[in-house]
């Protein structure tokens, strides 16, 4: 197999080495994803065995996620300093120990206690994957390698949800944490055995106020975001929306004060440098409007299948599986043609599809036939599948190999706060349109249909984004 032949002047880790490398990460990546999937199945059934509401419970998934956002920029840094193999082993343990600590959990408290320490660890490990892979494996294979990391999210992703559903019917919701602990053993050894070290010595000062600004800024921005995604299509209410104010206002005064820090800092936490790369610059952009845009439709279809369809929960999540499908068949083949040409035209052109597909969606009809919703939310899954892969690849191969793991964190970091953005805008869109005076089939209809049309638009100004990078190229290349 060619991701583990060596030729020669290839960087990078030998042939073997790198097979047990992207097992370890690709175990890890399986285990956050899946863990992040059957969590929120499990939250009625969590509420139900501890006694504690509903709107209690969401803690349990909302505080790993806010735990993992304050904490990313923070890891991106302390990988130059620790080392790959010693921040990710860290993180895994500290994962993969907490799981059983959420297992053995008796309590909300003690158990929304573990996910924070989860929430944390999974950072570790996640934020530096990329940069992992980017250093396991040669530049000539970085595009296909991304592209089966994709494609392994994708199908966990779709798998997770009817595998934790099938757990939950036949064992309690602790068993869900459990099984994380032999996948934790087994990667820990892989990565002991085959992720490397650090290669020299970095004995700079941490940048303190810049971890701690970090952490106000991105907590603020999840916290904000947390409390209008949570209206549940309710009109918001006006304690609700001067929490977000407060939080949001909170994270813009950390985030001004953290960037100048991070001008004056002679260690900063994030090296603003990277951000000079203009190509780098406008992938991340083209990323966060990317996952603003898939955001905001993961959360808009299931009200689409279940509350204007009609179907069931599980029919719902059959009508999803076409999307994580539709990544699984091309991220591969995107990441492999992203080696040899320009992974910006590639990027592009997956965005275009994936907006075709979306603008489709937003115009489904009224009583729409299953094979007519599956056909356009494949194409979606086409669409973002030939996006993904060659776009991280943009983000990894524009800055120095030096910095990589701030790349990786910067690639982290706008994943989740594209993803939470997204959730925000549609609850913002479900509390405006929450009319007494309309059915609620009919709200959550136009609901649906305006977050359809808004997360299209987030895709037109992605596309603008990487085409951009066209531009950019072009210049670069331009005779003097």
């Amino acid at each position: 197999m060619e991701l583990f032949s060596s030729k020669p002047g290839d960087d990078g880790l030998p042939g073997r080495e790198r097979g047990f490398a992207m097992a370890a990460v690709m175990t890890v990546t399986t285990m956050g994803v899946f863990d992040g999937s059957v969590v929120n199945i499990a939250l009625p059934q969590i509420a139900r065995s501890l006694n504690v509401s509903p709107a209690a419970a969401v803690w349990v998934s909302n505080g790993y996620l806010l735990s993992a956002a304050m904490t990313l920029a923070i890891f991106a840094a302390l990988a130059a300093r620790l080392g790959f193999r010693t921040l990710f082993a860290l993180g895994l343990g500290l994962f993969t120990l907490s799981s059983l600590g959420c297992a053995l959990s008796s309590s909300l408290a003690a158990l929304t206690g573990m996910r924070l320490l989860q929430g944390i660890g999974g950072a570790a490990t996640l934020s530096i994957a990329p940069a992992i892979l980017r250093t396991v494996f040669p530049s000539r294979l970085l595009g296909r390698i991304l592209g089966l990391n994709a494609l392994l999210i994708a199908a966990s992703t779709a798998i997770a949800p009817v595998l934790g559903g099938a757990m939950l019917s036949a064992l309690s919701w602790q068993w869900l944490f459990v099984i994380n602990v032999p996948l934790g053993a087994i990667a820990m050894a892989l990565a002991l055995r085959a992720i490397p070290g650090r290669s020299e010595a970095v004995n700079k000062p941490f940048d303190f106020v810049g971890a701690i600004l970090s952490a106000v800024m991105l907590g603020g921005l999840i916290l904000a975001a947390s409390a209008f995604s949570q209206s549940d299509g309710q009109e918001v209410t006006s304690s609700t929306l001067t929490a977000a104010v407060a939080y949001g206002l909170v994270a813009l005064i950390a985030g001004g004060m953290f960037i100048r820090c991070q001008r004056r800092a002679a260690n900063p936490l994030l090296p603003l440098e990277i951000f000079r790369s203009a190509r780098f610059s406008l992938a991340a952009l083209t990323s966060l409007a990317s996952f603003i845009s898939q955001g905001m439709t993961f959360v808009a279809l299931p009200f689409l299948f279940q509350s204007v369809y009609g179907y069931s929960a599980f029919a719902s999540a059959l009508l999803f599986l076409p999307w994580p499908a539709g990544i699984v068949l091309v991220a591969p083949h995107a990441g492999r043609l992203a080696d040899r040409y320009s992974p910006a035209i590639i990027s592009s052109v997956g965005l275009c599809i994936f907006a075709c597909g979306l603008v489709l969606l937003a115009l489904l009809p009224e009583h729409a036939q299953p094979w007519d919703v599956v056909a356009r939310s494949l194409l979606c899954g086409i669409g973002f599948g030939c996006f993904q892969s060659p776009n991280n690849r943009e983000m990894l191969s524009n800055v120095a190999r030096e910095h990589s793991g701030y790349a990786s964190g910067v690639l982290a970091i706008v994943r989740t706060f594209g993803q939470c953005l997204g959730t925000a805008f549609v609850g913002v869109i479900l509390s405006a349109t929450a009319q007494p005076a309309l059915k609620n089939v009919i709200q959550q209809d136009l609901a649906v249909r305006l977050s359809l049309w808004a997360a299209a638009f987030a895709t037109v100004m992605a596309i603008v984004f990487s085409i951009s990078r066209l531009r950019d190229r072009a210049k670069q290349h331009k005779p003097v």
